[in-house]
């Protein structure tokens, strides 16, 4: 069923207009709303339309150009069977892709210009289908449909139930889409229980959804996700680890990481989250960690330069993940929790892995978590001149996340300490700028390489070499440069006491 009162009406050139009338308790639009679908997606309709088949934009396409935030991401469903959706894309699209055709998807790329800037758009065409999980199976199985309506419903939330049929742009809201993404709410197009029966992981998206809309969810669909937490047991390690990673990469992942946990979704996919919510002592001799770590991850976040930093923000939110096995009651009343960063580090890596990070990326957040404690470490801040060579050559590549991310683990309501802190670091950083206008800190190396060791010593490869490597770079590291002449005279120095 459509849309009361929807109507095609005419619009600028170049763009393909829809009115949107509301029902009468829908106050998002008004009758006169009218929303652009992009010429290139009538384009595509027009030649659907003359094969005999059906297309309509669908999904997050429809929610985000009624939210004025379409991107150059197209998703469009249709009648037509993948390999006929083949043989009208392939004459028309830049480029064509199968990765999806198992599961009723083409993929496409088509350059189009929009006022006389060129755009590319990345289109994906899906038969209708309907799809669920068996109790048991990581992947769910595919059956195709025959009506936009069937399919519609089988869509996630009501606010990504909703199409525009193309080309004559006719607006379809058969579930409330239209009245949920005024209320901003997110709710299921049939009973939640039956959605996330048919695919759990709409459960993680209801908390990513929920981050990067800033949308509440239906209370109806968090007591589903409570009570069905158990099903995302099933989806595969890789899925789970997108949807997170979307959700860390919204504006407010604050707001979905608190779904997960609330809903016992985080005690299956990231049980360090939820195991953060320490029970606080009764004189409050810690901080709550959880709140603490939450926070952490919105101060990196108001770090960054240059755009979503996926690495900072899982490092920000995994920094203090070894803190619950490492907290001590001590005798004088107060907690510890000592050395978490480096059991930290260790779990990281152990939950990067089983949900199926890149090595690279496991490496560089372990790394992170196990460092973020190192600037403590240095007193009031009298940072001499080895000190700041290992700070650097220890976090090497990394050491403009490590600033970010032991700023953000400020999170003390004391002002005057907070802004101490602040000033020791940007004391660290002018010690850091001011050294490496004199040397090159990012790759220090000793002032003799391995085979100048060997020459020099008579040595052949081996453990002897390695010894005596480390032993330079550790006086390259307290003294600074020693040139070729005085290495080799400290190296002679060090081989003659070890007998």
């Amino acid at each position: 069923m459509e849309g009361t009162g929807n109507r095609r009406a005419g619009g600028g050139p170049g763009h393909v207009p829809f009115y949107v009338v509301p029902n009468a308790n829908n106050a998002a639009q008004t009758p006169q709303a009218r929303h652009r679908v992009e010429p290139v997606a009538e384009e595509l309709g027009r030649r659907f339309r003359d094969a005999g088949f059906q297309l309509a934009l669908v999904g997050g396409s429809v929610r985000d150009t009624l939210l004025g935030r379409l991107g150059n991401d197209l998703d469009f469903t249709t009648d037509a069977r993948p390999e006929q959706v083949l043989r009208i894309l392939r004459p028309w699209a830049d480029a064509v892709w199968e990765v999806g055709i198992a599961f009723g998807t083409v993929g496409g790329l088509k350059g189009a210009r929009d006022g006389g800037t060129a755009k590319e758009f990345q289109i994906e065409v899906t038969t209708y289908r309907s799809e669920a999980y068996d109790r048991t199976s990581r992947k769910p199985e595919v059956s195709y449909g025959d009506s936009i309506e069937d399919d519609l419903v089988r869509r996630d939330f009501t606010v990504n139930a909703m199409a525009v049929a193309l080309p004559d742009s006719r607006f379809i809201d058969p579930y409330g889409g239209l009245d949920d993404l005024a209320a901003r709410v997110l709710r299921t197009p049939g009973t939640p229980e039956a959605s996330f029966s048919d695919d759990p992981l709409r459960m993680m998206r209801a908390a990513r959804f929920a981050a990067q809309l800033d949308f509440e969810v239906a209370p109806e669909v968090v007591a589903a996700m409570t009570a069905m937490a158990d099903r995302i047991e099933i989806v595969s390690a890789e899925r789970v680890r997108d949807e997170l990673n979307k959700l860390l990469l919204s504006d407010n992942p604050r707001k979905g990481l608190r779904l997960l946990v609330d809903t016992g979704l985080a005690d299956r996919v990231l049980p360090e989250l939820s195991a953060l919510r320490l029970e606080r002592d009764e004189h409050f001799r810690h901080k709550d960690v959880y709140e603490h770590t939450l926070t952490v991850l919105e101060q990196a976040i108001d770090l960054e330069t240059e755009g979503p930093d996926l690495t900072l923000r899982l490092a920000a939110l995994l920094h203090d993940i070894g803190k619950p096995r490492t907290r001590r009651f001590e005798p004088d009343g107060r907690v510890s929790f000592h050395h978490h960063e480096m059991v930290g580090a260790k779990m990281t890596k152990a939950r990067m892995t089983r949900l199926k990070y890149p090595n690279d990326q496991i490496k560089d957040v372990s790394r992170l978590v196990e460092l973020h404690l190192r600037f403590h470490g240095y007193g009031s801040g009298e940072w001499t001149d080895s000190a700041v060579r290992r700070y650097v050559r220890d976090a090497g590549p990394l050491l403009s996340r490590l600033h970010k991310l032991t700023r953000s683990d400020c999170t003390t309501r004391n002002k005057r300490k907070a802004e101490a802190l602040w000033r020791t670091y940007d004391g660290l950083e002018a010690r850091i700028a001011e050294l490496q206008e004199q040397e090159e800190l990012d790759a220090i190396r000793p002032d003799l390489d391995g085979n100048q060791i060997m020459r020099i010593l008579d040595l052949k490869p081996g453990p002897l070499v390695g010894k005596a490597y480390q032993h330079l770079l550790d006086l390259r590291m307290e003294h600074g440069p020693l040139g070729e002449e005085g290495a080799t005279e400290a190296l002679r120095e060090w081989w003659a006491a070890q007998g």
